[in-house]
């Protein structure tokens, strides 16, 4: 406020000192005088504000030197987190191979472990129809004996019946009633 104030006053008193003197210019005594003031101003100035002044443009020092601080230390993290990400890339394909050694060697494992199952089950239906042919063997071994002992006893009932007279199958009969009856 106090310069600019001064600016126009300097200004109202050259416009009228050129007036006066017309092309000749300001007088040194003058100039010397203008000089004066403006240094006391500035001295005033300086008493009053210079400390706070002062103090602004350090501070303003201390921040830049501190974001500079800062930027650099945020340039070598950068730099790091550049350099790991680097070696995760590097990394990167044998991870891929390790995993797919390990896909391929779980997928092996558990074809080995169907084909031990199938090949259980396949024993044990092979079993079962052993077991069970065996069994349907014994059944039509069974019937077959079933029905030739009836064929056997029809052709035996047929042969007595062509060679057995009345008389002998009376005998027959009272023989076998006896044996029941004292039996």
């Amino acid at each position: 406020m106090v310069l600019l104030a001064c600016a126009v006053a300097y200004a109202n008193e050259a416009a009228g000192h050129a007036a006066e003197h017309g092309a000749e210019g300001l007088p040194w005594k003058n100039f010397g005088l203008r000089v004066l003031n403006f240094v006391i101003v500035v001295g005033i100035i300086w008493k009053f504000a210079g400390k706070a002044i002062g103090d602004f443009f350090r501070g303003r020092q201390d921040k830049i030197r501190q974001d500079l601080s800062d930027l650099e230390t945020r340039r070598r993290d950068a730099e790091a987190k550049l350099k790991d990400v680097e070696k995760g890339i590097a990394n990167l394909e044998t991870e891929k191979a390790k995993i797919l050694a390990d896909a391929r060697a779980q997928g092996e494992a558990m074809k080995a472990g169907i084909v031990a199952e199938a090949e259980k089950k396949a024993e044990q239906i092979k079993t079962a129809a052993e077991t069970a042919a065996v069994a349907e063997r014994k059944a039509m071994v069974d019937q077959i004996r079933s029905e030739v002992a009836d064929m056997v006893v029809e052709a035996a009932e047929a042969m007595i019946k062509e060679k057995l007279t009345a008389e002998d199958h009376q005998k027959l009969v009272d023989k076998y009633i006896t044996k029941v009856v004292l039996n």
